[in-house]
């Protein structure tokens, strides 16, 4: 099978259920923008983290493919079934912050990206989580998204944010904090 098959030649990709639109339509600029957050979760995984870290990255993952399968379908015209996202996916999330935060000093500034490269690269995942959360709130206003999509990537950039501020702790690197010129 090859990887290419020219049908997107001319600006236009399908949805699962057949549907063709433009490759700047919102849904496949959200799917994209997920797609793009995988990938930094990925870069993370590479990096020299514990294991529990990279085991609940890989989660992650999965969660991020399962968020861009239910994306990428056009919920007006697809039959096909699509793994879908459980409250428990968010609730992990919280349960694995809520266990970092126990060891981490409590947050008394704001924190600038920063501190090591590892930590940077959560702080840019957090950012592209961010990105996908604000296109997926506009994509649910014109169309249907499950509610729990934008939930978790809520969540999800929060435990980014917590998980660089572990990982600044792991590697007894100084929080990068921003003291406000006044």
């Amino acid at each position: 099978m090859k990887i290419y098959t020219k049908t997107g030649d001319k600006g236009q990709t399908s949805l699962i259920g057949g549907t063709r639109v433009p490759k700047y339509h919102l849904r496949i600029e959200t799917y994209g923008t997920v797609d793009e957050l995988n990938s930094h979760i990925g870069l993370i995984m590479c990096q020299d983290i514990a294991p529990e870290y990279k085991k609940l990255l890989k989660e992650i993952q999965d969660r991020l493919f399962t968020i861009g399968a239910t994306l990428a379908a056009d919920p007006e015209k697809s039959k096909m079934k699509i793994p879908d996202l459980h409250e428990t996916d968010i609730i992990l999330l919280e349960q694995e912050m809520d266990l970092m935060n126990e060891v981490l000093p409590p947050l008394k500034h704001f924190v600038l990206p920063g501190g090591n490269t590892t930590v940077s690269y959560c702080q840019i995942a957090r950012c592209v989580c961010r990105r996908a959360e604000r296109l997926t709130v506009e994509l649910a206003e014109k169309s249907f998204v499950d509610e729990k999509v934008s939930v978790y990537l809520n969540r999800l950039s929060d435990y980014l944010f917590v998980l660089a501020r572990k990982l600044n702790m792991d590697f007894s690197a100084e929080e990068n904090i921003w003291i406000p010129r006044i």
